[in-house]
Order: structure tokens, then C-alpha cells, then sequence
């Protein structure tokens, strides 16, 4: 049986989708207080907005150096003079999207990302992983996602890097334990005392968890300091959120967020769907598997380089991450010839 026909978002919406993104990132240089300054940490540099606040220094982490950062700090003043014209066209933009069907989360989904998004969480390395991330992949590639892969889940995973957190030497705003509370959210018992990186929303059954690579043979809890929470570490997790990118989340003007690039993001799933616990049958290795099927398909006719890079990266990491490639790929003929075709 033939797989249907991709379907592409017209020219208009994915011309929206762009606008907002640039305005978006705009948007974080639009308010700074101070100077920006360059640090650099481990042979890395990273931009903060230096200002003083009575008698204190403070500085407020803005990114990591790169050409179109500076080119939008090098404008922070003039960008900063439309602030207000640029909101009004982020709403106008968001019409356009709604018209042309792209995915939208949930009004609750919405307000948790947003306001985690305000705290800092992803301005501070934080990158939401999972089905929410998988949805954002329709502005991305600029095409429609059918509904048995966009299936909505009220699971909200966000991923960082304990060293990043280390190392960016800034925090967020607001601490996330009273964000959540606010939002009904209750923190959920962990077997280490003090360590909480689990949130359950009582009315809503929706779970916020923390997540970050382990690079050891357990998967503990570690903490990710710049978050002030706790995060449960995994293995192969390094690979999906190295390099990660930014997109609009596209609820009420925009949030502005950050998630893995669809390639890590495609051949991850084929690795998680092997190791899920409950086994491969399970309905979330189904899900995994779909999404992985489907964002190979689609990357394997718009960005066939990307995706090879991506795919013999994973192999090359070692013996356990092809079994757990292998072992997925058995049960999709099609993707598996797919891949094999790109390398």
C-alpha cells in the first residue's frame, strides 16, 4: 500500500510562519537594559544584556555568539523603536496561520509553554522535546502533519544540558516551582529527596518532566542549575538536543522556543521506540515509530543531506545505538530502504 501524498502548506503560510520566527527572535533584543557584552566559556561565547541594578552588576544571558545575533544586536535600537508595530504584526501573522490550518496547541498546552518561556527556560538552553515538538516541525519543512502523528499528548518534556546550565552562570526569572504552581501544577515524590523534576496538573492529567543526557552508565538525577529544577538523566538524549533550533510556538502572538532539529529528532524516535520499557508493541513505540516514518519521508525529498549526516552520526556513536536503529528499522521496510538509500 502507497503512503498518501505529503501535503504542503501554501506559499502564503509558510511566508507567515518565517515572518514570525524573525520577529520573534527580534523581539529578545528589543528590551535590553543595558550594554551587550561577550563572554566566552570553554572555548564558546555567549551574548549578555549588562546592566546595573542599584548597586549590583547583573548580567542576563541573551545567546550563544553567531553571525545573525550580532547582526540583530548590532539593530537592538531600531528594533526596539517597533516593538509595539511588531506585535501588532505578530497577531496579524498568527491570523494567517490559524487560516491556514497549521497546528495549534491546546489553550492550557499554551499557556504552561508560555510562561515557562517567560521564565527563561528556553532562552536558558531549555528545548522542548516530544510530541510538542514534533507538531512545531510543520513550520519547519512547511508541511502538514496528518493527525495520527500529531495525536496530542499532554505531556510536556523539556531537555538541557546540565554543563550548558552550569556554564551560562544566569537563571530564570521567576522560580519554576511557583510558574507551576500558579499554573495547578503539584510536584510529583522522587525517590531522592530535595530532587524534583516532575510536575502532575491534577485537573488536566498533564505532566511536565525535566530531562537531561546522562553520560553514565546510570540514569540519575541530575540538576540543571540556570532552571533551578532537577532533571532526570537519559542515555542517547545528548544526541537528540546538540545543536538544537528555534521556533514559534504558535500560540497568541507567538512564544518563541526551542526544539531539536527534525533529524536528530527523526532517527532519535527509531532509538527510543526499541527502549521503551513497556515494550515495542506499546502504543507509545507506535507513536514513536510513526512520527520517525513520517519526518524521514519527508526530509529524505527536501533535506536528503541533513538526514544522512544525522543518520551516520547515530550509527558511528557505537553497537548499542545501531541495534536499537535496527531493531526499529526491521519494522519499517520502507523507511530502513529510505536511509539505506542516502548512505
Amino acid at each position: 500500500m502507497n503512503a498518501p501524498e505529503i501535503q504542503y502548506h501554501s506559499a502564503t503560510g509558510q511566508s507567515a510562519w518565517i515572518d514570525l520566527l524573525r520577529l520573534l527572535k527580534e523581539a529578545v533584543v528589543s528590551d535590553l537594559r543595558g550594554k551587550p557584552q561577550l563572554k566566552t566559556n570553554n572555548r564558546r561565547n555567549y551574548w549578555y544584556d549588562r546592566f546595573r541594578v542599584g548597586n549590583e552588576v547583573t548580567d542576563r544571558y541573551i545567546g550563544e555568539d553567531s553571525p545573525e545575533l550580532r547582526a540583530r544586536l548590532d539593530r537592538h535600537k531600531e528594533i526596539a523603536t517597533r516593538r509595539d508595530a511588531a506585535r501588532k504584526d505578530r497577531s496579524r501573522l498568527m491570523g494567517i496561520l490559524r487560516a491556514e490550518g497549521y497546528l495549534t496547541p491546546d489553550v492550557g498546552t499554551g499557556q504552561i509553554i508560555q510562561a515557562m518561556a517567560r521564565a527563561g527556560v528556553f532562552r536558558l538552553g531549555g528545548t522542548l522535546v516530544g510530541t510538542q515538538a514534533f507538531r512545531c516541525y510543520e513550520g519547519v519543512l512547511g508541511m502538514r502533519i496528518g493527525f495520527d502523528q500529531a495525536a496530542m499528548t499532554n505531556d510536556i518534556d523539556i531537555a538541557s544540558f546540565e554543563r550548558l546550565s552550569l556554564a551560562l552562570g544566569d537563571s530564570v526569572e521567576t522560580d519554576l516551582t511557583d510558574v507551576f504552581s500558579g499554573l495547578k501544577f503539584a510536584p510529583a515524590p522522587a525517590l531522592e529527596k530535595g530532587k524534583v523534576w516532575r510536575w502532575i496538573q491534577s485537573n488536566r492529567n498533564t505532566e511536565i518532566e525535566f530531562l537531561t543526557p546522562s553520560f553514565e552508565e546510570e540514569e540519575s538525577l541530575r540538576d540543571l542549575k540556570a532552571l533551578g529544577v532537577s532533571a532526570q538523566s537519559l542515555h542517547f538524549l545528548n544526541y537528540l538536543i546538540a545543536d538544537p533550533i528555534q521556533a514559534p510556538l504558535l500560540y497568541r502572538q507567538g512564544v518563541l522556543i526551542q526544539i531539536p532539529r527534525p533529524e536528530r529528532f527523526a532517527v532519535h524516535k527509531l532509538i527510543v521506540a526499541h527502549r521503551c520499557r513497556t515494550g515495542e508493541t506499546s502504543q507509545k513505540s507506535r507513536k514513536d515509530r510513526a512520527q520517525s516514518e513520517f519526518l524521514i519521508r519527508v526530509l529524505s525529498e527536501e533535506r536528503p543531506d541533513e538526514l544522512a549526516d544525522a543518520y551516520t552520526q547515530a550509527r558511528d556513536n557505537g553497537p548499542a545505538w545501531r541495534e536499537a536503529i535496527d531493531a526499529s528499522l526491521d519494522r519499517l521496510p520502507d523507511t530502513a530502504a529510505r536511509l539505506n538509500a542516502l548512505t
